[in-house]
């Protein structure tokens, strides 16, 4: 059995747009999740070098600090991620245009051919 007569194969099929969704929704955690536990790294990193100086820094700055760091950090520790999720984007961009064009095709009464 070819890959290609599979439900999730099909972008015309219900349970390709499922499929595609869940993808979506796992990579867009995952790399959100990734991002913000970079961030909380950071901050700690952030306040444990400033308490070994002696330094009064609050908890606030630290973390302004630690999101702006981990922004091109993330870009980088994280590509995989941020590929799939773009991948994962991209797939669901063309089932919301494909469904589109099917809609307007059978409104203007085209078969579905």
């Amino acid at each position: 059995m070819s890959d290609a007569s599979l439900p999730e194969n099909d972008p015309g099929s219900p349970a390709a747009s499922g499929t595609a969704g869940r993808r979506l929704a796992r990579n867009f955690a995952l790399y959100t999740l990734a991002r913000l536990a970079l961030a909380a790294v950071l901050a700690a990193i952030i306040l444990g070098v400033a308490r070994l100086l002696n330094v009064e820094l609050p908890l606030l700055i630290a973390l302004l600090f630690a999101v702006i760091l981990s922004l091109p950090l993330s870009m980088v520790a994280f590509r995989r991620l941020r590929v799939r999720l773009n991948e994962s984007i991209a797939e669901v961009d063309e089932k919301r245009r494909a469904d589109k064009a099917d809609l307007r095709a059978r409104l203007r009464g085209e078969d579905e051919e």
